[in-house]
């Protein structure tokens, strides 16, 4: 099982929104390194869900629920993968906490601020989730009128995922 970290604006796509869709595709992603790494993607695969622009946190764990397929809605040749939540963390973890960690020095989330879909080795996804706060039993997974804990009877409509309702001035924005 690989891990992987993944950025959306909270604005555009928060963590709650996937909680309570169930499930989503992650779309729209076009820069050539975050496709090649959403590529690598498998059903299975970890996922740190993590906000961007002001908020600049890990939210939550994701799973990727599909095999990376071509986005036959996008000209310019993406692809996407479905994302189901697996669990909101008790409390984010700011990019400022984990910048001070040691054990995180060279991660591509620092490197490499604008990448949008990134590896996350198995040190470094135990460094993060570390810093997770305290306190309180961790959430469950959603609950609700689901196919099941966390698993929508069907994927939201195509583009409502992450990117797709980015607009070219939040792409900026984003950290």
């Amino acid at each position: 099982m690989a891990r992987w970290l993944a950025k959306s604006e909270p604005g555009v796509y928060a963590y709650a929104d996937l909680e309570r869709d169930g499930r989503t595709e992650w779309d729209g992603v076009h820069n050539a390194l975050a496709l090649r790494h959403l590529r690598a993607m498998a059903r299975g695969d970890a996922l740190l869900f993590y906000h961007s622009g002001d908020a600049r946190a890990v939210i939550g764990i994701a799973r990727i629920d599909s095999a990376p397929h071509p986005d036959a809605k996008d000209e310019r040749g993406s692809w996407s993968v479905a994302v189901r939540p697996e669990r909101a963390l008790r409390g984010p973890i700011p990019l400022a906490v984990l910048r001070e960690d040691p054990k995180l020095a060279g991660f591509v989330l620092f490197r490499m601020g604008r990448l949008s879909v990134m590896p996350v080795t198995d040190a470094q996804w135990t460094a993060i989730l570390a810093h997770e706060p305290a306190g309180g039993p961790r959430p469950g997974p959603p609950t609700g009128s689901r196919a099941g804990p966390g698993r929508a009877t069907a994927s939201p409509p195509r583009g409502s995922g992450p990117a797709r309702r980015r607009s070219p001035a939040s792409r900026r924005a984003a950290a």
